[in-house]
């Protein structure tokens, strides 16, 4: 594990970093990009999201503003869409893509999809798994190389890895959702649409990116505290 004082698991973290990295960039470029590019409609992020949730009988969830830059979510809890500066009131190809991407969750939650259900249900665990499940891998270690804590740490940080790969069928499904919507309302049309999927495309490049670097994280957590064990 250790070679002349480095711990090469360190490679493991830093590829998650350069991957996350990379993802984001991407996806900060390619909204940059077509967010330059005005819808032939003029619809704004905002009123696309409306147009989406009528033609659904959605009535109950309100579409407003955030402050921020791609900080576009959707709560559950309390039913409302929120979309960023460059999305509430653009009229570009992104922000149509992202808005009609949060209002995919939106369906996903009245229709009950699964893995949405499950992801919900996984997030307080998740919170505290991503919190907890190192420090509690760490104490193990000082106290004798306990296995139980160091089982107990791997497992909850084991949740939160799950959150982020349960995370990816809904994602790709809002944007499924979001991209047959724009298409079937006349909200963008066949080249418009092929934009906006480049959008979203990239957008949920970061989610993979997400996922890949907590499994090396777990990975390393495996490694590193499984060898000292059987050390």
């Amino acid at each position: 594990m250790y070679y002349y004082g480095f711990d090469w698991t360190y490679l493991l973290l830093i590829v998650g970093v350069i991957v996350s990295g990379i993802a984001s960039a991407k996806v900060s470029s390619t909204f940059n990009k077509y967010s330059r590019i005005r819808s032939s409609a003029g619809m704004t992020g905002a009123e696309a999201a409306q147009r989406i949730l009528y033609s659904e009988g959605i009535t109950d969830v309100a579409v407003q503003h955030i402050s921020g830059s791609l900080t576009d979510h959707y709560d559950p809890s309390s039913k409302v869409v929120s979309l960023s500066d460059a999305t509430y009131g653009s009229t570009s190809v992104a922000a149509i893509g992202v808005a009609a991407h949060e209002c995919g969750h939106v369906i996903q939650h009245h229709r009950g999809y699964a893995p949405l259900s499950i992801r919900s249900a996984l997030v307080p665990v998740a919170n505290v798994g991503s919190k907890a499940g190192v420090p509690i891998c760490i104490l193990g270690m000082f106290l004798g190389m306990n296995e139980t804590l160091i089982n107990l740490g791997i497992l909850v940080f084991s949740f939160g890895v799950l959150f982020q790969i349960v995370t990816l069928p809904v994602e790709f499904d809002a944007s499924a959702r979001a991209l047959k919507l724009v298409r079937n309302l006349g909200i963008l049309d066949d080249a418009e649409t092929r934009d906006t999927r480049k959008v979203l495309k990239a957008a949920a490049m970061t989610y993979v990116a997400s996922a890949f670097a907590s499994i090396l994280s777990l990975m390393r957590l495996v490694i590193l505290f499984g060898g000292r064990r059987r050390d």
